[in-house]
């Protein structure tokens, strides 16, 4: 923790103990006072520099159910300790406790009661603030989400905070409002121990590149690998019975390290520190703990979705896992390596799915932006091109057309007639295609291209998901199927005619940014913000 941070966080906690001062000393309301109490109340809300905007709503709606009586004062003032203690802890949510600052207290009120009652308020509407931001998010959600179709119960902050303070369960209020998924507490965690690792790790000064086109062997010295090795020690890459070895040569249990190193962060991991890794080892854990921030931001953004199987796609890391979410450790899941939709061009939006069917051996209904942009342009230049890639011209009512006459090209410009790609080996749809209706047409599929998945980075398609291991994927959505496993799954997807076969109970389909998650077994993994997303949520949440 820096200097500034650590001066705001003591000026935070030396404010909250003067307002719980000021709320154990207010008298309990009786029946002589409530009537000053309630009237009070009501003037403190009505103040207009009171409360945040986005709380004053969720305040007015509280303090009417319940009378326009105190809710903190009086008493042992434990929930009221209970409600400062949550504040000082939305740090470790990635929130920020000054945002919470019950900085409407008047400084010397005249009337004690007055006092006792803007206090109140302002502590309730941090409160209700609080859970909001944990439940809802502090910004609003990025383009393009889409509703998941099966939603859990509402969730009101002011219900919350009301059955909390009678059956005492202010304590509890911020895990009861935070997402219910582990992949949040997974990453709440790591955030923590990136935030320790920063505040050890000082400036984390750059490392010296090795030679160009110099290759790393392993016994040989280099003069750059000490700070290499130091950096993954304190990445926790490197365990420490391997640490003791010659630090200035590349040994094995070296090159072991940069491999794990390497596998998290979506890199290729072959062991050798080229461009790529050593970018990535530059990377200061401060940056990291931002991007663990962002994450937990946008996960509060999910919907929820009901218990059972999932697939969750994380675009920058180019990867997809699938897992049945009622029954979490049955079975490891289903992880495989995806190609996302292009940055520049064509990137795949964010939503919440639902896979209905599977098509196997499909035909590819080329959407009209690529008939536009890619298909006319290049049978302008070779009228052989349906021919040459197994495609064909398809009237509006669903008659193949002549390819290549005057009439048909005029219909395919007008819009009247559309190119769609036959089954087989060159559908660059693969073998199957897994559908989960939506406005933008986006779908996962295998694919033709199978060599793709070999690279880097990989957002090349046009917005769908192309699967490196579609086989696998299929059996996992039809599972509850009795008469599909792996043999019928890979028998179906044998040349051979298009057949859609309906799931019995859809799949959510998750598809999200996250350029910094924790996986099962506790690994921090990282990616780069290839949409540039990361750098706008930032802004939004002034980060920057």
């Amino acid at each position: 923790m820096d200097r500034q941070t650590h001066f705001g966080a003591t000026r935070i906690t030396l404010h909250m103990l003067l307002l719980l001062l000021l709320l154990l000393s207010a008298p309990a309301s009786n029946s002589e006072d409530a009537f000053a109490s309630s009237a009070a109340i009501r003037a403190a809300i009505a103040r207009p520099d009171a409360l945040p905007a986005a709380a004053q709503d969720m305040v007015a709606r509280l303090y009417e159910a319940e009378g326009y009586r105190p809710l903190w004062s009086g008493g042992d003032g434990r929930h009221a300790r209970q409600a400062l203690q949550l504040l000082q802890e939305a740090h470790a949510h990635g929130l920020e406790p000054s945002a919470y600052r019950l900085a409407a207290v008047p400084g010397q009120p005249d009337d004690p009661a007055a006092h006792g009652a803007a206090v109140d308020v302002a502590l309730s509407g941090a409160v209700l603030q609080l859970l909001s931001h944990l439940h809802f998010g502090r910004a609003p959600p990025e383009p393009a989400a889409l509703p998941a179709a099966e939603q859990g119960p509402d969730y009101d902050p002011v219900e919350q905070l009301r059955r909390a303070l009678v059956q005492d369960g202010v304590a509890q209020l911020a895990n009861d409002a935070a997402p219910r998924v582990a992949l949040y507490w997974r990453v709440k965690k790591t955030l923590a121990e990136y935030r320790t690792l920063a505040s050890l790790a000082g400036q984390w000064p750059p490392i010296s590149a090795l030679p160009h086109g110099g290759k790393l062997i392993v016994g040989r010295p280099y003069a750059g690998i000490p700070p290499v090795r130091q950096r993954l020690i304190l990445l926790g890459d490197l365990p420490g019975a391997d640490a003791a070895a010659d630090d200035a040569v590349y040994s094995a249990a070296l090159a072991q390290a940069i491999r794990r190193f390497q596998s998290r962060h979506g890199l290729d991991a072959n062991g050798e520190l080229g461009a790529s890794t050593m970018a990535a080892l530059a990377v200061s854990p401060a940056h990291r703990v931002r991007q663990l921030i962002l994450t937990l931001e946008r996960l509060r953004w999910l919907p929820a979705v009901r218990r059972g199987r999932i697939v969750a796609v994380n675009i920058p890391a180019f990867r997809l896992w699938a897992f049945d979410s009622a029954h979490p450790g049955q079975a490891e899941p289903l992880e495989m390596r995806v190609i996302v939709g292009a940055a520049a061009r064509t990137p795949t939006p964010l939503f919440v799915g639902q896979m209905r069917y599977l098509e196997f051996n499909p035909y590819w209904n080329v959407p009209r932006s690529i008939e536009r942009k890619e298909i006319l342009p290049r049978l302008a230049r070779d009228p052989a091109y349906l021919k040459n890639n197994a495609m064909e011209l398809v009237s509006a009512g669903g008659k193949i057309l002549a390819a290549g006459t005057a009439d048909s090209m005029a219909a395919l410009r007008a819009g009247t007639a559309r190119v769609r790609q036959r089954p087989g080996p060159r559908n660059v749809l693969g073998a199957v295609k897994f559908a989960m209706p939506n406005p933008m047409n986006i779908y996962l599929h295998a694919t033709s291209a199978r060599e793709l998945f070999d690279k880097e980075r990989r957002d090349l398609s046009h917005g769908c998901i192309r699967v490196e291991r579609p086989a696998e994927l299929a059996e996992f959505v039809l599972a509850d199927t009795a008469q599909w496993d792996s043999e019928s799954v890979r028998e179906a997807m044998q040349p051979g005619p298009t057949r859609t076969v309906r799931l019995g109970s859809a799949v959510p389909v998750v598809l999200f940014y996250a350029t910094a998650v924790t996986d099962r077994r506790g690994r921090p993994l990282f990616a780069n913000d290839i949409y540039r997303l990361d750098q706008a949520l930032a802004r939004a949440l002034h980060m920057q």
